[in-house]
């Protein structure tokens, strides 16, 4: 009875994966499983693909199927899937399928679960992806925002402020005084007293070079005049 219902399913899995599945003898075979891409999954790459090796004890199905999982020779590695790594995992999985079908065929419904199992790791992958790079992205924000958030006030923090602000008045004020009195010095007109104590250098800076000497030629020329007033009155 067993042979027979072997038969039977190795027929009805012909029809279903006609070109998926490959004999390797009367009671062995391979079927090619083509996984879907998560949706979410950024990296672009091909759709793995698993190789399961079905082979029948000759008490199948009232016992287990012998199982082998594969990827196809030369397969490019998969970023959310290696075969060699996850292959344990992926087997373990369909024990509970195994063990609900004993004394049935079993082949198609496990084809279904490891599919099934093998999706859901890769999206598990790729939420986790995901989810980090949204975390990057959240505390990069959360950065950039601390930069424009102002000290909290308080009355320490204000007073402190209060204080600084009202030195560099002074600071200030005091600043526009010194520059007031320099431009105030600059154009005064220095007295005679003052003119004598300057350098030359000084006084032709002020405009005031030669202004001495001919004072005092002044002085000489008026002299005389006032001497000759005093004779003719005597």
């Amino acid at each position: 009875m067993g042979r027979e219902d072997q038969v039977e399913e190795r027929e009805v899995l012909d029809s279903i994966f006609p070109e998926e599945i490959t004999d390797i003898s009367e009671t062995a075979y391979r079927i090619s499983i083509t996984l879907d891409a998560p949706e979410n999954d950024v990296e672009e790459a091909e759709p793995p693909v698993l190789i399961l090796e079905v082979s029948y004890p000759a008490d199948y199905p009232d016992v287990a199927p012998n199982l082998e999982l594969s990827a196809p020779p030369n397969a490019p590695k998969h970023p959310r899937l290696d075969i060699q790594e996850d292959r344990d995992r992926l087997i373990e999985a369909l024990q509970p399928t195994i063990e609900e079908n004993l004394g049935m065929a079993m082949v198609f419904s496990l084809v279904s679960s490891l599919k099934e199992s093998a999706e859901l790791l890769m999206s598990e992958r790729a939420n986790a992806v995901q989810a980090e790079k949204e975390m990057a992205a959240a505390k990069a924000e959360e950065e950039e925002n601390r930069k424009f958030q102002g000290t909290p006030v308080t009355r320490e923090t204000f007073l402190e402020w209060s204080e600084k602000f009202k030195q560099e008045m002074e600071e200030e004020e005091q600043r526009q005084r010194e520059v007031k009195e320099a431009e105030e010095k600059k154009f005064k007109k220095p007295s005679a007293k003052e003119e004598k104590k300057l350098t030359g250098k000084q006084l032709w800076e002020r405009g005031l070079a030669g202004k001495g000497d001919e004072d005092e030629e002044d002085d000489d020329e008026a002299l005389p005049a006032a001497v000759d007033k005093v004779k003719i009155a005597a």
